[in-house]
């Protein structure tokens, strides 16, 4: 059987749902730096980087540069090595 066969259909990405109203700014600049934080955290992981020290800043904006990210900060870099510290 093929690989077409066992998945009739690709898998589709989760509808967006609207941020909650209400929270203060603070809750939503966080919440925005933890979505990039984790996007780039992934497209390292994809690039072969597994281990914090190999992920300088330097690395994490030529990263988020070649997927079409803004530039992160040092405070989203520092949270990129974080999740990938803690996602071993």
């Amino acid at each position: 059987m093929t690989a077409a066969a066992l998945l009739p259909t690709a898998p589709q990405p989760l509808a967006k749902t609207p941020l909650p109203a209400g929270r203060p700014r603070a809750w939503y600049e966080t919440h925005n730096r933890r979505l990039k934080a984790m996007r780039l955290a992934i497209a390292l992981l994809d690039t072969g980087v597994y281990h914090p020290s190999q992920a300088p800043d330097r690395k994490i904006r030529a990263v988020a540069e070649r997927v079409g990210i803004h530039p992160p900060s040092a405070t989203t870099c520092r949270m990129v090595r974080t999740l990938i510290r803690y996602g071993r």
